[in-house]
């Protein structure tokens, strides 16, 4: 009998193997999770920020508008009657506002509304069910 014969390795039982890595699938869930959290909020957070700027920027460039208007209004208003002047004015603003609408509702549809988290945490179930089978 030699030294080898005495040390004896046991390997882990079916069921320790099963409760193991249940835990270990438990635990990667629980990290995916807060993953996405982590994820969301960080996205929310610049998104705020961005939100903050841009409504600052639409309150200047609403007065810059609204003077230059005034004063094309006043321009036009030297060679026909106000109303048509001021209605020109309008007419020129409700058409560029519709373009602008238009063009942001298409960059609103390319906004990704969920983190890339959850693609992870769908692999990890559909992994987690091939391997129960």
């Amino acid at each position: 009998m030699t030294a080898r014969d005495d040390i004896r390795v046991e390997e882990p039982s079916l069921g320790n193997l099963v409760s193991r890595m249940t835990g270990d699938l438990g635990n990667l869930v629980r990290k995916e999770i807060e993953l996405a959290k982590i994820e969301t909020k960080a996205e929310l957070t610049q998104a705020g920020k961005a939100s903050g700027k841009l409504g600052a920027a639409a309150v200047g460039a609403h007065m810059a508008l609204l003077f230059l208007s005034l004063a094309i209004a006043l321009l036009l208003d030297e060679v026909m009657p106000s109303p048509l002047a001021f209605a020109i004015v309008a007419v020129a603003y409700a058409i560029a506002a519709f373009v602008l609408m238009k063009q942001g509702r298409k960059q609103l549809q390319v906004v990704r509304t969920l983190p890339e988290t959850t693609q992870t945490l769908k692999e990890d179930a559909t992994w987690a069910k091939t391997q129960a089978h």
